[in-house]
């Protein structure tokens, strides 16, 4: 009995188990089959829809996230060691160039530094790729390594670099054509070949040079992409010494004995050096100290503690100018335009030393014969007047003064003069002879050359910085 009741249960569980999957497996069906049906209905309605562009637009593989940019240029499909084109004709490659500043210019190691965008230009069509949408394609300086490039140099560089801040200033753009720009940030110290035979009244020309290192012109043919407009500057382009002129460009060819004809591209700017610093620093400390030397023309001869120290002391100065000018400029063999003012000032500093040193000179041997000729002068004690041993002749000298052997003065100068009265004895009874050319007188003027010195100095140097900047500026 209690088994009876035991399988009853158990099939009605069973039988309301099996209704409750049947209608679950039901409903499952139906929402298939209206899913299904919906998807159905909208892309029916989406088929028949026009001008929807987005439904039409194919798609473009290089805007695929899963797509490498080496697959898409196909960069491990081609031999990129050897150049576009390989064995036809040379490659045309265009350069143009931004100069973004001009640091500096060295006089001393005849060099200048300068900091430019260099940018070429080719095609090659291994790099090609379909593209309906993006015009180009831009990289950093990875995929250079990967990829042919041109090899440029700059002729006659000391040191250069590429920028590394934050990382490598370089840049790759390929276009799905085939063509390639490619973009570098550098700053190159190269040589000028600078003529100082007119510093600092010169004007210098120096030259950045740019050529390829392997390939000749038969593999690789260098151009300035649109001529002068190839070449671009930043106007707040400016230096303290010098002013720029002008900037432009040329191309020529360069022969090497051993590899043959590379094309060079130059980039020449001109520039001429201000002079306004070395009038201040050089030119007239060294005119002032040459007019300083004049001022001894016009202290008395005796005064020699004032007169010598003054010669010596622009003596000096003007050869600390000419050490200061020489230790900031290059060892060259020429003489420059400022060394030829220098030392004509030098010179003009030092003969108003030694136009002293002759004034001194004359003077010590003038007292030296009046010493003499006052030792040989007869006694005039107990004569009436001296003015009776006298020539007719020097009656107008003042008698009172004869004692002094000075004359008064004259046009504003003093002129010292020395009267000697010579006797003409008889040697036998040694009476004074009474004939007028028994007595004679000496002029010496001492002061001459000062007179002289203070026309002659101020205006041949006035001649010769006439001659200096005529030729010069």
């Amino acid at each position: 009995m209690q088994t009876d009741v035991l399988l009853l249960i158990c099939v009605c569980v069973l039988g309301a188990a099996g209704r409750s999957v049947h209608h679950r497996g039901q409903m499952f069906e139906n929402y298939s089959q209206t899913r299904s049906r919906r998807e159905t209905q909208r892309e029916g309605e989406g088929g028949h829809k026009s001008g929807s562009p987005i439904l039409k637009r194919s798609p473009d593989i290089t805007k695929a996230y899963m797509t490498k940019s080496e697959q898409l240029l196909r960069v491990d499909d081609h031999d990129f060691t050897m150049r576009p084109g390989f064995g036809g004709p040379a490659i045309p490659v265009g350069v143009d160039v931004q100069v973004e500043s001009l640091d500096t210019i060295s006089e001393v190691d005849m060099d200048f530094t300068m900091t430019l965008y260099l940018r070429h230009y080719w095609k090659d069509e291994r790099l090609s790729f379909p593209s309906n949408t993006n015009q180009s394609m831009t990289f950093d300086g990875r995929l250079v390594r990967k990829i042919w490039v041109p090899d440029m140099f700059f002729v006659h560089s000391k040191r250069s670099f590429i920028h590394d801040t934050t990382t490598d200033n370089v840049m790759l753009r390929v276009f799905p054509d085939g063509k390639v720009l490619y973009s570098l940030r550098v700053t190159v110290t190269s040589m000028c070949n600078m003529d100082l035979s007119r510093f600092p009244l010169d004007t210098q020309t120096c030259s950045l040079e740019i050529e390829s290192y392997a390939y000749t012109e038969d593999d690789l043919m260098l151009y300035w992409k649109k001529g002068n407009e190839s070449l671009k500057t930043d106007e707040k382009i400016s230096l303290s010494q010098f002013l720029i002129q002008k900037f432009h460009t040329t191309t020529k060819l360069a022969f090497y004995s051993s590899t043959g004809w590379y094309n060079r591209l130059y980039i020449t700017f001109t520039l001429r050096r201000h002079i306004f610093f070395f009038l201040l620093q050089t030119y007239f400390p060294a005119t002032l100290m040459v007019m300083l030397s004049w001022v001894s023309f016009w202290i008395d001869r005796r005064a020699v503690p004032a007169r010598v120290p003054l010669g010596i002391t622009t003596v000096l100065t003007m050869s600390t100018i000419i050490t200061g000018v020489n230790a900031s400029m290059p060892r060259v063999s020429y003489i420059k335009a400022v060394d030829i003012y220098l030392w004509v000032s030098f010179v003009f500093v030092f003969l108003s030393v030694i136009e002293y040193a002759a004034v001194n000179y004359l003077t010590t041997v003038q007292e030296r014969k009046e010493r003499k000729l006052r030792d040989r002068l007869p006694c005039t004690c107990g004569m009436p007047h001296p003015s009776a041993l006298m020539h007719s002749s020097y009656s107008d000298v003042d008698v009172n003064t004869t004692g002094n052997y000075s004359m008064p003065e004259e046009n504003g100068d003093k002129r010292e003069r020395i009267l000697v009265q010579l006797a003409l004895a008889d040697d036998r009874t040694g009476v004074v002879g009474k004939s007028p050319r028994s007595y004679a007188s000496v002029w010496i003027d001492t002061h001459a050359i000062d007179k002289y010195s203070r026309v002659i100095f101020p205006g041949a140097y006035t001649l010769f910085n006439i001659i200096y900047w005529s030729i010069y500026s």
